[in-house]
C-alpha cells in the first residue's frame, strides 16, 4: 500500500511500503477471466479517476464507466444487479477490478496506493485503517475480491466517491467504546505477517500501530509507553497478543500517576517492568528539578550580601557628602 497501513522498514517515519519504495506505480489489473487483450482500458479509466479526484471544482465527481470489464464480465448493457440497500454489485466488481493485481485475484500493494491515491487520503493516515476494519482485510497491503465487495456493501457505498464520503461515519463509529475495542483488537492481527505465521507483533511495527491507532483519542500515558519500548530494545523483541488487548484495559484502569497499579493482579509482566521504569524516571526528574532550584536559590542568596554592601557604602557616602 505504498506509504499506507502496512508491515514496513520504516514504520516509526511512515507506515510505508514493504518496499520501501514510495514512488511504485500500479500496474494494472488484467481480465478476471484471463483474458489479455484489454489491459489498457482499466489503466485509462484509473488514470481518469485519478485526474477528477485531484481537480479541486470536480473532486471525487467519479464514475467507473461499465465498458471497461466488457471483456470479463459479459454484456455491460444487461440489467444491474442492485442488493437490498440499492448498491450496483456490477459497480463494486469495477471498482475492484480498476486495482486488482495481474496475477492474483486481489489488490496488492501498488493497487493498494493508487486506491489511496485516487480517494484522496494519505496512505499513512488513520481514515485507511479504519477503511480496512470495515472491510475485514485480513493482511496489510491486500484486499481480497470478497473483502473489497463485503467492505463496499458493509460501508454502503459502491463508487470512490461513495467511499470518500462514507468516512465520516466510519471515524465516528470508530469512536464508539464497543466499535473502538473491535478496531483495537483488529490492528493487532492485522500488523501481524500472515505470511511468516507471526503470532507477536515486531516492536517498532506494534509503536507505529499504537499511535495510529490512539489517533483519535491518545491516553496520557501513551507517550511514556512507546518512549519505554523505545529505550529498551534488546529486552523487547516482540508484543504478544495480550500484551496489546491488555494495554487497553491498562489506559482505561490504571490513572496517569500510576498510584492505583497493583503488581498483584493479573498484568503482563511487561506492564510490571513499565511502571518501575517510569516510576524511576519520574523520580529522577523530580530530584533534578529539586536541584535546579536550589541552585536557583543559592545564587540568588549570594548576590544578596553584595547588593546589601553596596547599598549601605551608597548611604554613607550620601551621609558623607552631605556633611561637607
Amino acid at each position: 500500500m505504498g506509504q499506507c497501513v502496512t508491515k514496513c522498514k520504516n514504520p516509526t517515519s511512515s507506515l510505508g511500503s514493504k518496499s520501501g519504495d514510495s514512488k511504485s506505480h500500479h500496474k494494472k489489473g488484467g481480465s478476471a477471466g484471463g483474458g489479455s487483450g484489454h489491459k489498457e482500458e482499466p489503466s485509462g479509466l484509473c488514470s481518469k479517476a485519478t485526474s477528477e479526484l485531484s481537480n479541486g471544482t470536480k473532486a471525487l465527481e467519479v464514475t467507473v464507466e461499465t465498458p471497461v470489464i466488457a471483456a470479463v464480465m459479459g454484456d455491460p448493457r444487461k440489467d444491474e444487479c442492485l442488493d437490498g440497500d440499492g448498491l450496483s454489485m456490477l459497480h463494486i466488481e469495477e471498482l475492484f477490478y480498476c486495482y486488482k493485481d495481474e496475477q492474483e485475484d486481489a489488490i496488492l500493494e501498488e493497487g493498494m496506493e493508487q486506491f489511496c491515491n485516487d480517494l484522496c487520503v494519505d496512505p499513512a493516515e488513520f481514515r485507511v485503517l479504519v477503511l480496512a476494519w470495515k472491510f475485514q482485510a485480513a493482511t496489510m497491503c491486500k484486499f481480497t475480491r470478497k473483502e473489497f465487495v463485503d467492505g463496499c456493501k458493509a460501508i454502503q457505498a459502491d463508487s470512490l466517491e461513495g467511499i470518500y464520503l462514507r468516512f465520516p461515519v466510519m471515524m465516528l463509529d470508530a469512536k464508539g467504546e464497543e466499535n473502538f475495542k473491535d478496531l483495537y483488537r483488529f490492528t493487532f492481527q492485522f500488523g501481524l505477517d500472515a505470511d511468516e505465521g507471526q503470532r507477536s507483533l515486531q516492536r517498532d511495527i506494534a509503536i507505529a500501530l499504537w499511535r495510529l491507532v490512539f489517533t483519535q483519542d491518545s491516553p496520557a500515558i501513551l507517550e511514556h509507553w512507546l518512549d519505554f519500548l523505545s529505550e529498551n530494545p534488546s529486552s523487547i523483541r516482540g508484543i504478544s497478543r495480550d500484551t496489546w488487548n491488555m494495554f487497553l484495559n491498562f489506559t482505561h484502569a490504571i490513572g496517569p500517576d500510576l498510584s492505583n497499579y497493583s503488581e498483584d493482579e493479573a498484568w503482563p509482566s511487561l506492564f510490571d517492568t513499565f511502571v518501575e521504569w517510569e516510576l524511576e524516571r519520574r523520580k529522577k526528574e523530580e530530584e533534578q528539578a529539586l536541584m535546579e532550584k536550589e541552585e536557583e536559590g543559592s545564587t540568588e542568596t549570594e548576590c544578596s550580601p553584595t547588593t546589601d554592601r553596596l547599598e549601605t557604602e551608597g548611604s554613607r557616602g550620601s551621609q558623607t557628602w552631605g556633611g561637607h
